[in-house]
This record gives structure tokens, sequence and C-alpha cells, in this order.
């Protein structure tokens, strides 16, 4: 009898029994991997592409823009894409935060398209006296719901895959990601597949959250002096409740969007994670 075969089926029937922990399994294959390896040397980046408009809190309408990473010279017609969020209460910051303009690049390089949102913002959103909290983390979801559909609706255009549209963010922009991925199922539109936040969570755990809806990934400290941790360990329970992927990786600090202290372990898990959510190894390449 030939034991090895047989002990690698028995290896490879517990790991799919146990469910996949993608954000630590890096994707096999030669280098250069496209969707894992940096592939490209450039980006390019188109500012301020308008993907719609909505009206605040003060009946005005807002136009809502974007901006287009896309890598230098890429001939695939049919990419996988991640829509950015960026933070500040939902009542300030835009879409050049640094954090976002580092990720957009680093997975541009590796094949994606990547856009980086601007959204409503309303004063004092949530912070001070949190009195329009609430309408200023709808009005954003809302926004970057319309940016994932922009994206789907624009799918030959812009040489996007559009079942693969991912959704990642910071702070405010990561409640953001995870409020539109436990939206994936009521809103087909705007659904995507798969949730990367960095010291965020879903704002509403209970009844919001249903078993079509995406994946998530979260980084949080322990001690998030704005986000506290219970809030995502919450989200992660709910998840997980309704047969979700939902991975939390800590730090047992007192920290908010530490992403220059962890940036490689940022981008490698968030890499890994989109890879095995989003089947990568099956993507255009």
């Amino acid at each position: 009898m030939r034991l090895r075969p047989v002990l690698l089926a028995l290896a490879l029937f517990a790991i799919l029994a146990a469910g996949c922990d993608w954000p630590n399994i890096v994707p096999s294959g030669p280098a250069p991997l496209r969707y894992r390896d940096p592939i490209f040397s450039s980006v390019t980046v188109t500012s301020n592409v308008t993907y719609g408009s909505a009206v605040n809190l003060g009946n005005q309408t807002i136009p809502l823009q974007l901006d287009l990473y896309q890598p230098t010279g890429d001939t695939v017609t049919s990419r996988p894409a991640i829509v950015w969020v960026h933070g500040g209460f939902f009542s300030s910051g835009n879409k050049t935060s640094g954090e976002l303009v580092d990720e957009a690049t680093t997975f541009s390089k590796e094949g994606y398209v990547n856009v980086s949102i601007n959204y409503r913002l309303e004063s004092p959103g949530c912070s001070g006296t949190f009195s329009n909290c609430i309408p200023a983390t709808q009005e954003a979801w809302a926004d970057a719901q319309t940016a994932v559909r922009y994206l789907r609706d624009n799918a030959a255009a812009l040489g996007i895959d559009p079942t693969r549209i991912a959704i990642g963010g910071s702070s405010a922009g990561g409640i953001t990601a995870l409020n539109v991925g436990y939206l994936s199922s009521e809103n087909p539109s705007s659904s995507v597949r798969a949730a990367v936040s960095i010291s965020g969570s879903s704002l509403a755990t209970t009844g919001a959250i249903s078993p079509g809806d995406a994946p998530a990934l979260d980084f949080h400290c322990t001690t998030d002096p704005l986000v506290s941790y219970g809030l995502i360990q919450n989200t992660i329970t709910a998840a997980k409740a309704q047969g979700l992927d939902a991975f939390l990786e800590s730090w047992d600090e007192t920290c908010h969007v530490p992403y220059v202290e962890h940036r490689q372990q940022i981008l490698d898990q968030t890499r890994n994670f989109l890879y095995g959510e989003m089947d990568l190894a099956h993507a255009a390449s």
C-alpha cells in the first residue's frame, strides 16, 4: 500500500474540514505570480474620477469622486478590483490618506485595479456630540456601494472582473467596508467578494449579517481608544454564527490604525485573504 498519497489526502481533508485560514496561507506557485507578487514596476493614477453624486444632510448635492490606480502597461482585461475607504470620524479625511495610497499602489503592482474614494462627510459625524453619527455612517456606506456599482457597471471599460470586487478601509473606512460587506446579500448590485478592515467594526451585529454576505478580515488593537475591541469581537462572532469566514488579527497594544507599525503584516495577510476568498488562482492572468 502506498501511504504517502493516503496521508496527503487525509491532510487535505482535515484542512477542508477545519476551514481555510486564508490570512495565513501564502498563495503557491512559481514567481512571479500575479496577485501575489509585484509584477509591475509602476502604477498609473487617474485622479478625481466622478463616480456619482448624492445629497447630504444639509440638502446639498455632493459630487462623489475617486482616484483610479492601475498597473501601467497591463494587458489583462478582467482584473479583480478593490475599493478603498478613508477614515476620519465620518466628518473629515479624504481619498489621499497615506495608508490607502500605499495599499492601492501595492495591490496595483500585483495586478489589481484599485480605487480610493471620497464620500459625503458630516459634522460632527462620529465625534464630539455624535448628533448625526448614524446618518453620517449610512451616507458613507451608501456612497461606497455606489462606488462598487460604478466599477461593476463600467467593468468592461476599466478592465475589471465584475465578479471579483473587494472593499477595504481603516477606522471609519473600515466600518464602512464591513457594513458594505455585510449588506452584500441584501444588495446584489453592490455586493463584494471580501471586506478588509483596519480598526473598524460593523455597527449592526445582530440581524444584519446573513449567510450570503462577504467574508471579512479585521486588524485591531486589543486596547483601541476609538473603536473598542469588544465591538469587532461581536462583529466576528455574529458573522461566524452565520457561517461566514471572519478573521480577526490582533495586537496586544493601545493603538488605532497602526498601519506604519504593522504595514508588512497587513499587506501580506490582506494579500493572502483576498487571493483565497476571491479565488484568484482562477482569475484572469
